[in-house]
């Protein structure tokens, strides 16, 4: 004991925080100091656990894992699930086969805390539990997230399965398999049913439900349908800003810009990754709406005020306007509401401003590159100069553009900015290549007086991205 006793203190006299030796001198002297500083962090106990058993010394393993079992009780906490796994399968190696088989019991049916396994050791305990009881459902859910967060994603669907065949009522099972089948297998329609089983067993989960309203809007669900779904959820919507800019945008899409705009008006958003320019993207496509309605039903000085009020970001949007923010479009409208009024010299002045900007047409990959749209109103604004010829060229070259580059074999640079959408789910590349390049060809021929043309591409674009903002705004400018 005395030459243990100075290997210890020597121990912590170069490392007060080596927990080894704490509970070793626990062991010896009956001392508190490893739980004062270990706290409540389990792993601690567990980490060196699993050195003891590395090591042979089973029964030195138990009682650090029963020690963390009881201070879990203390802490009033739910204990992490593996530590009965952990236990069970030292007892197996302990050839303590009954005491195994009595933790594995208790084990299956402790309540399932959110948890990710990372060691190695979890997989042997895991298969370890699932070998001596063929009843147990939340091992194969334990594993099965640890084989997916290691690319091993068939074992970790056939992990899942087991457990969904196992407990049908395990919310979470069914929306990882959801994703699962959806991004590593392909498999969209077995995906939406996983996801509408894990959102009927749980109908308070508001990421899930707003991961469900990702997969309908990747499976083209039609924007009315989904809307009345979102509705009929309101308190989830309200939980989450992703979910509420989802329902603003299908509002303006089904032109009901007005509720849209009071949605917009009604909540402090925040920043989300994935999410720039989402919010602000709405405010201005919104009151530019509105701004047309206006113009259309004779109310241009009503058409400025939404105009004029589309320049400014108010607060609660949550994010400032970028610097060199394109808004043709926005000053395109002010130059046609002041002719309205008869005022041509500050109509040439927007127009002016509108004509002016990025007219080389890009990927729009990323949240802040230039869409095509700006492109398009810098075309019709130096129509309304009377510069004709450019404004052909403009709509030439939107043309051209997505016609040269229709099958490009698109990659991301994932060093760049962000990405304009958070991405639950992969996405196909080619095919939003495909719908941006069919995109620019409309509003191409939309410039161009080619109607048929347009209403060709808006469509090809609507079928494969049915909730398409641009293509359903723009489609109805040639009718």
């Amino acid at each position: 004991n005395a030459d243990a006793t100075q290997e210890i203190g020597t121990a912590l006299g170069l490392d007060p925080l080596e927990f080894g030796a704490l509970w070793e001198q626990h062991l010896l002297a009956d001392d508190d100091t490893f739980k004062a500083r270990a706290g409540a962090i389990i792993d601690t106990y567990v980490a060196i656990a699993l050195d003891y058993a590395a090591a042979g010394l089973w029964h030195e393993a138990l009682a650090l894992l029963n020690a963390a079992l009881e201070r879990g009780q203390e802490d009033g906490q739910l204990p992490d699930p593996m530590l009965r796994y952990y236990r069970g399968w030292i007892q197996q190696l302990a050839h303590d086969d009954t005491g195994a088989a009595a933790t594995f019991q208790q084990a299956a049916v402790q309540t399932p805390t959110p948890h990710f396994p990372n060691r190695l050791e979890a997989v042997l305990a895991l298969e370890a539990a699932m070998a001596a009881n063929a009843d147990d459902a939340l091992a194969p859910r334990l594993l099965g997230t640890f084989w997916y967060g290691h690319r091993r994603y068939d074992e970790a669907i056939s992990c899942w399965e087991r457990a969904r065949a196992l407990d049908p009522s395990a919310a979470t099972v069914h929306r990882n398999l959801g994703l699962a089948y959806v991004n590593k297998r392909g498999d969209l329609d077995a995906g939406l049913i996983a996801y509408e089983e894990a959102f009927a067993l749980d109908p308070s989960d508001a990421r899930v439900f707003f991961e469900l309203d990702q997969l309908r809007k990747k499976c083209n669900h039609p924007p009315a349908d989904r809307l009345a779904v979102l509705e009929q959820h309101a308190e989830l919507v309200a939980q989450r800003d992703d979910l509420t800019i989802e329902t603003i945008s299908l509002l303006n899409w089904l032109g009901r810009h007005d509720e849209a705009f009071g949605r917009l008006m009604a909540r402090r958003f925040h920043p989300w990754e994935g999410g720039e320019g989402k919010v602000t993207g709405q405010y201005v496509l919104t009151l530019v709406e509105q701004a047309k309605a206006h113009l259309a039903t004779g109310a241009p000085r009503a058409a400025i005020d939404c105009l004029e009020q589309a320049q400014v970001y108010p607060e609660n949007l949550g994010e400032g306007k970028l610097h060199g923010a394109q808004e043709n479009n926005i000053f395109y409208y002010l130059g046609q509401a002041h002719a309205a009024l008869g005022a041509t010299e500050p109509a040439v002045a927007c127009w002016e401003r509108a004509a002016t900007g990025l007219s080389e047409p890009s990927s729009a990959m990323f949240y802040n590159d230039q869409p095509p749209d700006m492109i398009f109103y810098q075309g019709l604004a130096r129509r309304a100069l009377g510069r004709e010829d450019d404004a052909r060229i403009i709509f030439r070259k939107l043309i051209d553009y997505g016609r040269a580059h229709m099958d490009d074999d698109v990659q991301i640079d994932y060093f760049a900015v962000s990405l304009p959408d958070f991405l639950v789910f992969d996405e196909d590349l080619q095919q939003r290549n495909r719908i941006h390049c069919h995109y620019m060809m409309a509003l191409g021929h939309l410039g161009l007086g080619e109607t048929n043309a347009a209403d060709a591409h808006f469509n090809a674009v609507l079928a494969l991205r049915a909730d398409h903002l641009g293509a359903q705004i723009h489609r109805g400018l040639s009718d």
